[in-house]
Order: C-alpha cells, then sequence, then structure tokens
C-alpha cells in the first residue's frame, strides 16, 4: 500500500483546527496504508502553530511548518508539497469542505494510471449537500468558464481545494509554480497540462463552510490577473523551475 501525505495550509484557523486535526487523526488511522500530516502555518497570528504543535506531541504522524510573514495559500501548499515525501500527496483545505472520506475516491484513480486526480464539484455524480452563497457560486462558474477559455481545456473545476498527486508529480509541477496567491490552483494544472501528465476529475461530496479566506472583490481581481500572466508566459516560461524565494 501506498504511504500518503497530507498537507493542510492554515492561516488564522485557531477555531477550526482541533477538529480538523481530531478527524484527521480518526480517519486516517483506520485506513490499511501508512500516512503524514504536515500542517503549514501560512504566518499565523493566532494560536494555529501551537495547536498544531501541542497535537503533535502526541501524534507523531502529526507535524508543522511555520514560516512568517504570510505568503499566501499558494506558497503555503508548494511548501508542503515540496516537502512531502509519501508515494501520494494530498492537499486538502482546513475547514474539510470535503470531507475527509473522500480520498477514497481519488486513490483508484491513482492507482489506474492517474498522475493527478482532483476533486471536481460540478460533475453531475458530485453531491453538494451545502451550497456556497449564491453570488460565490455564480463567481465560481464565471472563473472556472474564464479559466477553461485561457488556461486548461476540459477541466471543470480547478480551484476545489482537494487533489492528490504521485509524489515525483507533485514536485515536478510545484517547483516551477511560481504564484503565491490563489492562481496557484489553475497555474498547477495548467503546468501538468504542460507536462502532459494524467488528470482525473472524480466527482466528489462537498459542504460549504462559513469562514473562507477568499475576498471576491480582492482575491477576483488578483487571480485574473494572474490567470492572463501565466497565459501570456507561454509553455517555456511555465516550465522554469522557479527560483527561490
Amino acid at each position: 500500500m501506498p504511504h500518503l501525505s497530507v498537507v493542510v495550509p492554515a492561516y488564522n484557523e485557531e477555531q477550526r483546527l482541533p477538529r480538523t486535526l481530531a478527524r484527521l487523526h480518526e480517519y486516517y488511522e483506520a485506513q490499511d496504508y501508512s500516512y503524514d500530516v504536515t500542517v503549514v502555518s501560512d504566518g499565523s497570528k493566532d494560536r494555529t502553530a501551537q495547536i498544531v504543535t501541542e497535537f503533535a506531541k502526541e501524534h507523531p504522524a502529526f507535524r508543522l511548518i511555520d514560516y512568517t510573514p504570510n505568503r499566501g495559500k499558494g506558497y503555503a501548499v508548494r511548501t508542503g508539497i515540496l516537502a512531502a515525501e509519501g508515494d501520494l500527496i494530498l492537499f486538502c483545505d482546513a475547514d474539510l469542505a470535503t470531507p475527509q472520506e473522500e480520498t477514497e475516491k481519488l486513490l483508484p484513480h491513482m492507482e489506474a494510471g492517474a498522475d493527478i486526480a482532483i476533486g471536481s464539484r460540478p460533475l453531475r455524480e458530485s453531491q453538494l449537500d451545502k451550497h456556497q452563497p449564491l453570488y460565490r457560486e455564480m463567481f465560481g462558474r464565471l472563473s472556472n468558464k474564464l479559466i477553461q477559455v485561457l488556461a486548461v481545456r476540459g477541466i471543470k473545476d480547478t480551484q476545489c481545494g482537494f487533489k492528490m498527486f504521485k509524489k515525483h508529480v507533485g514536485h515536478e509541477i510545484f517547483k516551477r509554480c511560481k504564484l503565491n496567491e490563489f492562481g496557484f490552483d489553475f497555474e498547477s494544472l495548467m503546468i501538468a497540462k504542460d507536462m502532459n501528465f494524467r488528470i482525473d476529475e472524480v466527482p466528489i461530496r462537498w459542504l460549504d463552510q462559513e469562514g473562507s479566506k477568499v475576498v471576491l472583490m480582492r482575491d477576483g481581481p488578483r487571480a485574473l490577473r494572474d490567470l492572463v500572466k501565466i497565459r501570456m508566459w507561454g509553455k517555456a516560461r511555465r516550465l522554469t523551475i522557479r527560483e527561490d524565494d
């Protein structure tokens, strides 16, 4: 059985983390495969790092990566994935909007030859138990249309925070990723397409969670700017290995 490394980016998540860490431990301890969990505290100003440190003292499969200042979710995910050593690497959001048992829907795709398996909410078989507010859902649909046109044709949901990579694939992609903010999702998949990696979209169960760190009026224009920018870079520049931060 493969060893699974789980990466959880976190910024000021002291309210959610106790429940999230307990659920991750409960779920993965019950599986047949081995695992580890890395929480990346992205310059958190609350008790995020302390909570993870205390939990890790009693649960050796868990560890913390902590740095300052805040650099953005893309930077946190990149840091965690490049530090991961499992045969498979899964990154998931700290709110567990995609329940952890959905891991078992991604694994068969990896076993069948996929390099990357991603949770996808728009698929007909997906189960959205709790929708986002209408304005966020409409913005998400519009964003996905733009991303398909400009960046990743054929992928219906680039932004779902539940993606699994083979270790070497994740490392090859993320050492080339340059975006530190929310655009890293479509950047990483665009690079994966450039490198001819196989990407499987997988229907999942998903529940909207309150407390999103995405501010539409701020992050929407930034994401659009980044989308146009990486499109204009061209394949050669996208595949250039990132210089150290």
